[in-house]
Formats: structure tokens, sequence, C-alpha cells
């Protein structure tokens, strides 16, 4: 018996009522980690938004790059990005899963997502920029380069690790980080968890 298979095209996409068409292609994309990005503006006012786009990059150097929305409105963690240099990479545990996406509504710039959510904003190490004191992993990167992405006007930030925190009982001798209990997400609303299945040997040509 054939699947009952649904065919969504190109036209059937674009034609799509507007969150219907982004839930859809975002949460096609597939489960991604979740960070929460904590700013500060030049005048020094603390920001904090989630993201569930940041890619690796590479290792050497160890970079990661972040897609930001267009900037047909103000995107204060862009700007933010852009005036200091800095910014921080917060995994979050599941438990705060309401807390995180509540970051995602637009609030003013005059207010922090720090006290409007009841998030702890932390530094560190003489940092200029705030970590989320309740998160599991931290991570502070520092600006390297800005790509446009002409096709649908978003913008890749590129950023170095400068430093890592996290539990040691989450880091592996052979450099694993553990993420199990950290907070994904499947789109713009929906939240998952991880659960390790296994590891591997380093895949060699079979002889």
């Amino acid at each position: 018996m054939a699947e009952n298979f649904i065919n969504i095209d190109r036209k059937i996409i674009s034609e799509c009522e507007k969150r219907y068409r982004i839930k859809l292609i975002n949460s096609l994309a597939g489960i991604r980690q979740i960070s929460l990005i904590g700013t500060k503006s030049k005048e020094g006012q603390e920001n904090l938004a989630i993201f569930n786009s940041l890619i690796h990059l590479g290792s050497d150097p160890a970079l990661f790059g972040l897609i930001t929305r267009p900037s047909s409105v103000d995107r204060h963690t862009l700007t933010n990005i852009l005036e200091v240099g800095s910014y921080t990479v917060n995994f979050m545990h599941k438990s705060f899963a309401k807390q995180a996406h509540q970051t995602s509504a637009r609030y003013p710039k005059e207010l922090s997502e720090f006290n409007a959510v009841n998030l702890t904003p932390e530094y560190r190490e003489n940092g200029n920029v705030p970590f989320v004191m309740e998160a599991e992993i931290k991570i502070q990167m520092k600006l390297e380069s800005v790509l446009d992405i002409e096709i649908n006007n978003t913008i890749m930030v590129i950023g170095s690790i400068e430093q890592i925190f996290l539990p040691a009982i989450r880091l592996s001798e052979d450099g694993l980080v553990k993420v199990e209990n950290l907070l994904l997400s499947g789109g713009l609303d929906a939240y998952y968890e991880p659960h390790f299945l296994q590891q591997f040997e380093y895949a060699k040509p079979n002889t």
C-alpha cells in the first residue's frame, strides 16, 4: 500500500499564508541548538535574544556563524554586535524554555530582555558583554566578519570563540561536549531536548 505523501511545490510554498510558510520551512530544517545571544549597546544597554541559527564554520580558527533576519526593522542584537564587536552565546537547560522563548518578543531597545524574562546578566574575565548566569554553557565571541546574503537580505555574522565556560561534567576526555537536557528548537515556537545515542570512532575507509 502506497504511503499518503503530500506534494508541496515551490508555487504552493510561495502562496502559503505568511505565518504558515514561516513555520513550515523553519521546522522543515530540523531541530537546532537554541542560543541566547547576549549583547550590550555602546550606551551600555543590555540585550538578550533567542536564535536557532548558530552554525559551526570551523575549529582552526574556531568560528561560528549566526544568521540574522532582514534588517528592514531595527535589530538590536545585530546593531549591538556591530557597534561593540563582541557578544556571548549561551546554551540553556530545557527548564528555561519559556523564558528563552519570551526573549523573541519585540521589546523596546531601552528595556533589557534580561529583566523582562527574569534572567541574570553576568560578566566574566573583564568581558564587556553579558553572559546569562543561568546558562549551562557560555561562549564569548569576537566579531570577525559580516556577510550579506542578497537572495533574502539576511546577514551572517561570523565570530571567533574567545572563551568557553562549561561544567566539567559536560566535557569528555576526547573533547566531546555533552549537550543532554539543553534546549533545542524545531521552529519558531516548538522546543525539544537532545538525548545521546552513540559515539563512533573516526571513520576510515573499509579495508
